[in-house]
């Protein structure tokens, strides 16, 4: 039985976000597909996640205890280590993704957790796991010159594979903001590209 872990990263109210369409297919056929295993649904604005503050410093930093494990900061990087998938769905926002999600990421990040210093640098303690980045963007950034501006998908890849996670796959419904163009069209492909995922995931 594996355990997926599902953020979700967008201020949007229920039913009006695209990229949870996408995503919430993919967790609807995966769960079909595996009923046997565990899903953990994240809602960051739900959670309350907010940027690090002076006075957490000293559990990010200190020793890592089984009293450590019930910190309220600490407590989502334990959660994150003990998942085996992910599933990330954040919407483009300047280029990027909502500004939560890096918030979470910063709770996260913490050595003796997700990853560890050694003498030859920094080692992930996550590797074996996989994720998916589920994200909807306005323009193309999937290919041409938009790939440059991207930096959202890429962090994610980057910061994933700082945590030894390097099997990340992604999927995007670019150009919906884009005249003229099909959006319910747009958002069919994704949406069957997740659900062809979600059978082999």
């Amino acid at each position: 039985m594996s355990k997926v872990l599902y953020i979700k990263a967008n201020i949007k109210p229920e039913g009006q976000s695209k990229t949870y369409q996408i995503s919430d297919s993919f967790i609807d056929e995966y769960r079909r597909n595996n009923p046997q295993d565990e899903i953990i649904t994240l809602d960051l604005y739900k959670e309350g996640i907010d940027f690090l503050k002076g006075e957490d410093l000293g559990a990010i930093f200190g020793p890592k205890t089984e009293e450590s494990k019930k910190h309220p900061i600490l407590k989502y990087a334990y959660q994150f280590v003990e998942a085996d998938k992910y599933v990330i769905a954040a919407p483009m926002w300047n280029l990027s993704f909502p500004a939560i999600l890096k918030a979470y990421i910063d709770y996260i990040s913490v050595a003796g957790i997700t990853f560890k210093y050694t003498a030859e640098g920094p080692v992930g303690l996550c590797s074996g796991k996989k994720a998916l980045f589920v994200a909807s963007r306005g323009g193309d950034y999937s290919k041409g010159n938009g790939m440059q501006f991207e930096m959202g998908e890429r962090y994610i890849r980057t910061i994933f594979a700082f945590y030894g996670i390097t099997d990340v796959q992604s999927i995007t419904a670019d150009n919906i903001d884009v005249m003229g163009m099909d959006v319910d069209a747009i958002l069919d492909e994704a949406v069957n590209k997740v659900k062809q995922l979600a059978e082999q995931f």
